[in-house]
């Protein structure tokens, strides 16, 4: 099974397995990695903002308008930030890296 990394804002590294076909955010929330996804993937806030590792990003498909858009909206955004709802687990992402910024901004509080 592939696995990924989740590096916490103080730095400590988490490898879990990483299904197929699962988005990143359920990935972490299936392994207690504290990523909040308060819209539950549903492309409506940026609050599972993931920024991931450089050597990955290229690997990624494309982030759509509307993931822009929610993106402009995260806290600490970085040239590599994603949304931790829009990147699907698969086989070429096997050893993904990402890190957890260390705050989130969540619009709908």
């Amino acid at each position: 099974m592939p696995n990924m990394t989740f590096i916490t804002p103080s730095g400590d590294r988490v490898e879990v397995d990483a299904p197929i076909g699962l988005s990143v955010l359920e990935i972490a929330h299936r392994n207690k990695v504290e990523l909040e996804g308060a819209c539950e993937g549903s492309l409506a806030c940026s609050t599972c903002h993931v920024i991931i590792e450089p050597e990955w990003y290229d690997l990624l498909s494309g982030a759509t308008e509307d993931e822009e858009d929610m993106l402009d909206l995260a806290f600490g955004l970085t040239q590599t930030s994603r949304l931790g709802c829009q990147i699907i687990m698969t086989e070429e992402l096997n050893g993904l890296v990402v890190r957890l910024p260390a705050a989130t901004r969540n619009m709908m509080l």
